[in-house]
This record gives C-alpha cells, structure tokens and sequence, in this order.
C-alpha cells in the first residue's frame, strides 16, 4: 500500500487580486491574522484587500505583505478544521517566507515587517522604469539563455523563474528584456509577454536589494523548522538559522527553481499538493510539471471542507 504523502505551496506576488479574500471574509482565522499582519504595519491590509481603488495593492511594498497575512490566513484556517500537517512545504518567492511561517520557523510578527523591508529593497535596488520582466512560452532552457546572452548588448537580461516547462521568465534592463524577447522569437518561442512589475525580481540586478536583506535578516530570530522547507535558491532544506539567512539572502538576486522543487517533491513521494493562498496560479504549474500529483487550491473555506474530505476517503493509502 502506497503511503499518501502531503505538500503545501505558498504563492508569491502576481497571484493577488481586490476580492481575494471573499471566501474567507467570515472565518475568525482569518480575520485575526489580517488584524495581526495590519496591527505589525500600522495599516489596514484587509480593507486593501477588500476594496483596493487606486493601485495600491499591486504596489510591491504593499503586494508582499499582503500575499504573506493572505498565505498564513489560510494555513490556519486549514489548522483550525482540523488539516493534516504536510509532510513537506514551499513558497514561490515571496511564499518561501510564507511557508516558513507555515513550518515555525519564522514568527509572523518578525515576517510581517520582514517582508515589507524585503519589498522596499528590491524596489529600491533599480528605479521604476529601468528594469522589467517578461514570460516566455514555448521555448526551452538553452535557446532561452542563448538568446538572452545575445539581447544583453552590455546589460543585464537572464532567466529568474524556471516556472513550468516551457515558461521562464527573464528580467533585466528593460531594452535588453524587449530584445531578448525578440531573440527567443527568432528561435521558436511561441509568446513574450511583459509582466506588470515594478522591479527586475531574482535577477542580478537585485544584488543591492540582497545586501540590505542579508543585513536585515541578522536581526530576525529562526528556528528549526517543523516540517521540512524546500528553498527556491537551491532546492534543498535548511535547519540552521544561518543558512536559512543565506538562503533567504541569496533568493533575491537569483533564480527560483520552481520547476525542480516540484519535481523534489515527486521524488519524495508527494501525491496531493495543496496551494495555500489566493489564486491557482501554483497549482496549474504544477500539473505540467508533475502530472502524478493531485492538486488543489484552497482558495475560500470550501475549498478547505473538499480537501479534507478528499483526504478521509482518499484510497491511495495511510499517512
């Protein structure tokens, strides 16, 4: 009999949107972490959430608190009906504080400030303007890079998110990402789609912005965690402070692994992932990643109910 195997997913910025809360507006679980999140700032997060009109929540400052009170939220709505713990968790970017949170390593009152500090940082690494992401589809790791190491022209340009096969994003300076786009053209990439962001995340150009963070982070308290982390600089798992430090450092500036971290799930034996957050974003790349696993996304309370009840009759196996 096949051992049924759990993994939770956090999602990072891009997956929010006004509204995004409405399936949890009544849970008190979910209240009391948005009044916890907004009581650490000094603002009201909810009410951005709820009814944003001019921007203000797709700012990243402003983004990356919120995806991580939106995350933890439902985590705890999943602890308070009664959810399994999973048996390992990670976040896509911003989610990686998420499911650090998640695995108590990190307390949310430190990860609230935290990630409004990592935001402002990386917004201030490259002026608005300057830099930009794209999405490009149909095109595969090596064509990829050969095209932007022709777009760079003496700028920056590379792949930052190895999201799904054949969807990477790339960032850098803002003409060398438009030419770059061109250039995988020329070598059959299907579409390059600009991104609605304010900074080149996870590019090199982020280096400034993991200085300060790296800075930042030797202040804040970890523990180690209670369920295992998979790390989007390296797929792996860390218990000691210091590298969890590093490896929050090292994320800013360099690529998220998304692809490989579903796959180390596989490999471990995962058979149902969990998307913990708004949004369905992280659960459709992850049926094109690993097919095998089930997926779903918990995005309102019955959504929860379904998981759980798919869980009780779930003939795969024991836990």
């Amino acid at each position: 009999m096949v051992t049924m195997k759990l993994a939770f997913v956090f999602p990072g910025q891009g997956s929010q949107s006004v509204g995004m809360m409405s399936g949890y507006a009544h849970h008190p679980a979910v209240r009391e972490t948005f009044a916890e999140a907004s009581d650490a700032l000094g603002e009201d997060l909810w009410a951005l959430v709820a009814a944003d009109s001019d921007g203000a929540l797709d700012r990243t400052v402003n983004t990356q608190p919120v995806m991580l009170a939106a995350g933890v939220a439902v985590w705890r709505a999943w602890l308070a009906a009664g959810g399994p713990r999973p048996d390992v968790v990670a976040g896509h970017s911003l989610g990686e504080y998420t499911a650090l949170v998640a695995a108590g390593a990190l307390a949310f009152r430190d990860a609230v400030p935290l990630v409004r500090f990592r935001a402002q940082a990386m917004q201030d690494a490259v002026p608005a303007g300057v830099g930009a992401m794209a999405a490009v589809m149909g095109i595969d790791e090596a064509s990829l890079a050969a095209a932007c190491a022709d777009a760079a022209q003496g700028q920056v340009v590379e792949a930052v998110n190895f999201n799904a096969p054949g969807q990477i994003v790339i960032a850098g300076h803002a003409e060398a990402v438009e030419r770059a786009i061109a250039a995988a053209k020329s070598r059959g990439a299907k579409r390059g789609v600009l991104l609605p962001v304010s900074a080149p995340f996870h590019s090199s150009l982020m280096k400034p912005a993991a200085l300060r963070l790296a800075a930042r982070l030797e202040a804040v308290s970890f523990a180690a965690p209670a369920i295992p982390v998979l790390h989007n600089a390296d797929v792996a798992e860390h218990r000691d402070a210091s590298a969890i430090r590093a490896a929050l450092a090292r994320q800013a500036s360099c690529p998220v692994r998304w692809v490989e971290t579903v796959q180390a799930f596989a490999a471990r034996g995962v058979t149902r992932a969990f998307e913990c957050g708004p949004g369905r974003v992280l659960t459709g790349l992850g049926k094109r990643i690993a097919p095998a696993i089930e997926g779903q996304a918990l995005d309102d309370g019955d959504a929860i109910a379904a998981a759980l009840a798919a869980l009780a009759g779930d003939t795969t196996g024991e836990r």
